[in-house]
């Protein structure tokens, strides 16, 4: 009997050997991540575009990677829970089918200032170049930094022909006379345009 007692049990092994408990953790990560995540890739609900969702134009990519690039959703989230206190201030919860051309999805980020989920229409396009300009202007009590010099970068076609292109091999249906025309279409635009054509074109599809 106190042989057998003093023999180490299975988990007093696992327990005490570094290198294994690590492996069978990553292992068991491994599975429950696989039975979580790949299901998803075959459901319609997440992997087809609903009713009314369209990739974005050339201006609307341009200034969504501008959106990106400026780090603006470490402030604001694009994720509407279907919670009564986010509905009634945010509109529709948001739908996995109105982000499937997004490539990086923005669900999961941080929420400091307001959702912009749904922000599209909400304020004319004048509201949002003064806000972007300086957004004391409009909301006394905001915290978030002005980004004046966006009105004077203009927008690299030929960067985004190469980004657009890209996005088609992730599978956003990019015809190639769209391809082709983007750099023309926001020749001389501004970084402010198309920032404010992108959160223009925020949540349409779903009121």
């Amino acid at each position: 009997m106190s042989q057998n007692l003093d023999k180490p049990g299975t988990h007093e092994k696992i327990e005490t050997n570094n290198f294994l408990m690590i492996v069978l953790i990553l292992l068991v990560l491994l599975v429950g991540g696989l039975v979580e995540i790949v299901p998803l890739f075959f459901q319609r609900t997440t992997t087809v575009a609903i009713e009314g969702v369209k990739p974005y134009t050339g201006l609307q990519l341009a200034g969504r990677d501008v959106y990106l690039r400026e780090g603006c959703y470490n402030c604001h989230s694009q994720m509407i829970r279907p919670l009564q206190a986010e509905t009634l201030r945010y509109g529709h919860h948001s739908l996995a089918g109105e982000f499937v051309y997004d490539h990086p999805f923005q669900w999961g980020s941080k929420r400091t200032g307001p959702d912009l989920h749904r922000v599209g229409g909400k304020y004319n396009d004048e509201w949002h170049r003064i806000h972007l300009m300086n957004p004391r202007d409009v909301v006394p009590e905001s915290n978030m930094p002005a980004y004046a010099w966006l009105d004077k970068a203009t927008i690299d076609g030929e960067q985004l022909a190469a980004n657009m292109r890209a996005l088609r091999r992730l599978g956003v249906p990019y015809s190639d006379e769209e391809v082709a025309k983007a750099p023309a279409d926001v020749k001389g635009r501004t970084e402010m345009e198309a920032t404010i054509a992108y959160l223009q074109s925020l949540g349409l599809a779903v009121k």
